[in-house]
């Protein structure tokens, strides 16, 4: 198996840079903020961190293709850096904590794109999660002082802790009567919202989460670590990885069962 100790610790450069740039204008009181063409915003800080990122990697690895959210894909090739510079933007311009920069390298395979090194950081958290293929999921403020991640082991519906981020998508995709089945049938629901929740699933203080509406990166990131930790992480089909337009992730025993909620139709 290849070794990505390299570009893990490249990536913690560049969630490093990110958070310096994120933090220093969080709060900020002139904090210029856009509506995008799809009706989300987006702010200056959001631009900066990508930008940032994307000059590191144009310096430490000229030859990878890059995928960001505000200035879209550039280059070819097996290689790709998926980047969200600021996952939760609506929380970072109203002040609220709960954000963070995702980044993911993806490998091209037989399955099409897959990740292969994710980190995410939230530093108004004080918090930071990262994994690479086959060398599990961690959390902790740097490589050398680090907890490993493990799912957790509840493995029946009733005994669950089920987060999500909102109900809006659920209804417009016709399955709100299906995700309504869920909450009353687990013993918590709690809308956490964004990349917290999988991080959660990850650490294993969460068993089950889902999101109908997502962009790839919203999700490599979160995939790999919550696969590293032992989770699964499909789209709302059962096909796995990041590579659809919606997410769900578990500690894997309560997945096929968490599905089958989100998928009945009335």
């Amino acid at each position: 198996m290849p070794d990505y100790h390299d570009d893990l610790r490249l990536a913690h450069v560049l969630a490093d840079a990110a958070d310096a740039a994120t933090m220093d204008r969080f709060k900020a009181l002139d904090l210029k903020v856009e509506t995008k063409p799809d009706m989300t915003p987006v702010s200056e800080a959001d631009k900066a961190a990508e930008e940032l990122i994307r000059g590191h990697l144009h310096r430490a690895r000229p030859r990878d293709a890059i995928l960001g959210e505000e200035y879209g894909i550039e280059g070819t090739g097996p290689r790709r850096w998926v980047i969200d510079p600021i996952d939760g933007t609506k929380n970072y311009v109203r002040g609220v904590p709960v954000w963070a920069t995702l980044i993911s390298l993806m490998e091209a395979g037989v399955n099409g794109f897959q990740p292969v090194v994710g980190v995410v950081s939230a530093p108004a958290l004080s918090r930071r999660w990262w994994a690479a293929k086959g060398a599990g999921a961690f959390s902790g403020r740097s490589l050398t002082s680090a907890t490993r991640l493990h799912v957790s082991k509840v493995d029946t519906i009733a005994d669950s802790s089920f987060a999500f981020s909102s109900l809006t998508g659920w209804e417009e995709q016709g399955r709100l009567d299906g995700f309504m089945d869920l909450t009353r049938a687990c013993w918590r629901t709690r809308g956490y919202g964004d990349f917290w929740p999988y991080m959660m699933v990850a650490e294993g203080s969460v068993d089950i989460c889902a999101e109908p509406e997502l962009s790839l990166w919203d999700m490599a990131a979160n995939a790999i670590i919550v696969q590293e930790a032992g989770g699964r992480f499909t789209d709302l089909d059962g096909a796995d990885g990041p590579g659809g337009s919606n997410g769900a992730a578990s500690n894997g025993l309560l997945h096929d069962e968490l599905l089958g909620y989100l998928n009945q139709r009335y």
